[in-house]
């Protein structure tokens, strides 16, 4: 545990309206990861507490998020049914492997591995996950029961069908909408969330709501249990992998961006381990994996915060709420429903997903292939993660198979550049160009090997580079090797005993 400084009245208040965001929001994300609302709030009262010992940044604020949520939801559901006690503890249990991966790979100094995951299938996997949330989310706002196998074939049963629309949780849901929107256009720190749900509370008790209602929350205090179904710890292991990975993306985006304003340093090291420590804490005590939020960031960073004491600030005030949270009772579903529709849009940037194919093609694909996976997986989407990967990886190795090679003839002399990096699967690319290059150049009786322009050479590409410059030698050329890098010199001499330059 890092050093807490002292906290400040900005403190207090940034975390204070942090948490007045948060709990209607850790309901409506447990809604989206088939729990009920009371394990929502306890994974927003013990994530922020735990987060705030730990966490390297002092403005990131921990607890449910829509993205993780799904992919909760998207591991559990075929093991259990929603919403039931095996269901509950499969999502403890799934915190607490989300936890000790994130703890490992901090312990480990393994904070690099954020940087690993490319931007293209970040995004796309975003942008798909986004619209099946918004296509789980809409036969709630509209107050429709809707029929199919998947989200999505529900979600198009249902706008397919706008005669079965209830009129009163469709305009709840626009209004919300418009709120939460309009607000974040228009000011960051106008509480809107905080505005829908109390607004959609006073209506329905005013009226006697007669649609679907979040009911009664057991607001009770979380207890620590240990008691989980340990057997299906084998079946959570990758989805706890790929959710503490990606789930960690976006705290570590937050954390750069305003390390960066504030020109204060970061460890992601740190942070892994900040983010573990909150979804242990989450998953002893009956939560669900949880991790760091753009828009609670914001306005927490907004709000004046500058030390770590606003997270737990944030924790203590949803805590301190449990014992009350019956005043939500008669919140309407629809109103819920289109909070998080809200809070998921902007991770549908389309625009974003088609500027790839201008800007890189093989990073297109790699965006295009993993949005597709993301869809046509659900709710299976750690799959398309994994997919997603393996794609960007591949296609990386494909582009490294070419060295990019130049070549000139000057004065019966053939220079060749080659440009990247040599490694075993492009070594005998070079071979082969600098072979066909000199069958058009017959004139060239010597060959200069500029090798200023490699960033990296490794051991084959090293014995390729002498292996090529024996078989000149022995067709009579003199051979002449320049700005070969000293790590290369190095290996070339470890290879044949003794270096030639």
């Amino acid at each position: 545990m890092s050093f807490m400084p002292r906290p400040s009245s900005r403190d207090v208040i940034a975390g204070v309206g942090v948490a007045l965001i948060l709990i209607p929001q850790s309901i409506a994300y447990a809604n989206l990861a088939g729990l009920p609302a009371r394990h929502g709030l306890f994974a927003a009262a013990l994530g922020p507490l735990a987060a705030g010992f730990f966490a390297s940044s002092p403005y990131l604020q921990t607890g449910p998020v829509a993205l993780t949520a799904l992919l909760t939801l998207g591991a559990l559901i075929p093991v259990a049914a929603p919403g039931t006690a095996e269901y509950v503890g499969l999502a403890a249990l799934l915190a607490l492997v989300v936890g000790i991966v994130r703890v490992l790979v901090g312990t480990l100094r393994g904070g690099w591995i954020s940087y690993l995951m490319s931007r293209p299938m970040l995004d796309a996997f975003a942008a798909g996950a986004g619209i099946l949330i918004v296509s789980s989310q809409l036969p709630g706002a509209l107050g429709v029961e809707a029929t199919g196998d998947g989200v999505l074939s529900r979600a198009t049963w249902v706008l397919l069908r706008p005669a079965e629309w209830e009129g009163t949780s469709s305009v709840l849901a626009i209004l919300t909408l418009l709120v939460v929107i309009g607000a974040r256009r228009l000011n960051p720190l106008i509480p809107a969330v905080l505005i829908a749900t109390v607004a959609g509370v006073s209506f329905s008790l005013v009226t006697q709501y007669s649609g679907v209602r979040l009911g009664d929350i057991d607001g009770g205090l979380p207890s620590l249990t240990l008691a989980l179904p340990w057997a299906a710890l084998p079946t959570l292991v990758l989805p706890g992998i790929v959710i503490a990975l990606v789930g960690f993306a976006e705290a570590a985006s937050i954390s750069r961006i305003y390390a960066t304003k504030e020109r204060m340093r970061w460890n992601p090291n740190q942070e892994f381990i900040g983010q573990g420590a909150a979804n242990i804490a989450v998953g002893l005590f009956g939560g669900f994996p949880i991790g760091g939020s753009f828009s609670r960031s914001s306005l927490n960073y907004l709000s004046g915060a500058r030390t770590r004491w606003s997270g737990l600030v944030t924790g203590v005030v949803v805590l301190a709420f449990l014992p009350f949270a019956k005043v939500l009772s008669a919140l309407p579903s629809s109103v819920l429903s289109a909070i998080v529709i809200a809070a998921v849009v902007p991770l549908i940037r389309v625009r974003l997903l088609a500027s790839l194919w201008r800007i890189s093609r093989p990073q297109a694909v790699v965006g295009w292939l993993t949005f597709g996976f993301t869809i046509i997986l659900s709710p299976h989407i750690e799959q398309a993660v994994v997919l997603g990967i393996l794609a960007a990886v591949a296609v990386h190795i494909w582009r490294e198979l070419e060295p990019g090679v130049e070549f000139w003839v000057e004065d019966a002399t053939l220079h060749v550049k080659p440009s990247g990096v040599l490694w075993f699967g492009s070594a005998a690319f070079l071979e082969e160009a600098v072979a066909e290059r000199l069958a058009i150049a017959p004139e060239a009786g010597r060959v200069v090997l500029h090798l200023d322009g490699l960033g990296r050479i490794d051991l084959t590409g090293a014995q390729v580079l002498w292996e090529l410059m024996e078989q000149l030698l022995e067709g009579g050329l003199d051979v002449e090797m320049s700005g070969v890098p000293p790590h290369a010199v190095r290996i070339l001499d470890a290879v044949n005993k003794a270096s030639p330059f």
